[in-house]
């Protein structure tokens, strides 16, 4: 399925600095808002900055610590990194350190900031659809204009079919289970990537035994919860408690 493909699989090519670099979605494969990347880091990195495109970033493993801007911030499974197009950042500490990038093509202007940290742990738990669940990462509230960032908790069982009007790279966190699109499934499992272009009719399925985890990028930027029915009707969302 062209919508989905396991990151082990994944070309490896290596920078300058020897920072290893993962090719996941992108233009090469028919995702034109997106490049979806997986970087490892095993020592203090040279200066990266990337002059047309924000990124995003989430620590998946390892440790470390980065600075942009000439402010340090420490790297540990769960951080979140929103850094502006033309902000310079390198990775000064590293301990087996492995960050998910999502670059943003032709992103908005940025909202009066250059960068932004974010915390899995310290940010709220709120409902979606279908007994699902989210945590808010880089959005325009930090100053990322374009894109919102999130980590998704999938219950165990199989959602109804809906679609988004946001177009959406998507990584698998934990969990096993499936995508389904149409007539077609691909197997999803820790380390699966998935492409999710606006209006795609989907579903994720967690066949357990635990809670899926999820890590998003969708624009343009806006709700997670946002999903509709194919027919076009809003699905319900759980008020929160």
């Amino acid at each position: 399925m062209r919508y989905c493909i396991q990151s082990p699989d994944a070309v490896v090519e290596h920078d300058a600095d020897g920072v290893e670099t993962q090719a996941l979605f992108g233009s090469a494969r028919e995702c034109g808002e997106f490049e979806q990347r997986i970087l490892r880091f095993t020592a203090r990195s040279d200066d990266r900055h990337d002059e047309q495109r924000d990124e995003v970033l989430y620590a998946l493993s390892g440790a470390g610590a980065l600075t942009i801007g000439g402010e340090r911030s420490d790297l540990a499974p769960g951080t979140a990194v929103y850094i502006a197009r033309g902000t310079g950042w390198n990775v000064v500490e590293a301990d087996e350190l492995v960050l998910l990038s999502v670059l943003v093509e032709e992103p908005l202007p940025a909202n009066h900031t250059t960068h932004a940290v974010v915390e899995l742990a310290a940010e709220e738990t709120r409902g979606a659809t279908s007994g699902r669940q989210f945590r808010l990462l880089a959005t325009p509230e930090v100053g990322c204009a374009s894109v919102t960032q999130f980590v998704g908790y999938i219950p165990v069982g199989r959602a109804p079919e809906h679609f988004h009007k946001y177009d959406e790279v998507v990584f698998v966190l934990e969990g096993d289970g499936e995508l389904h699109i149409g007539d077609e499934s691909a197997p999803l499992h820790a380390g699966s990537c998935v492409h999710l272009p606006a209006r795609l009719v989907h579903c994720l399925e967690n066949a357990g035994p635990g809670v899926m985890q999820v890590l998003g990028v969708f624009r343009p930027a806006g709700s997670p919860a946002e999903a509709y029915y194919p027919d076009g009707t809003p699905a319900a969302v759980p008020q929160e408690a």
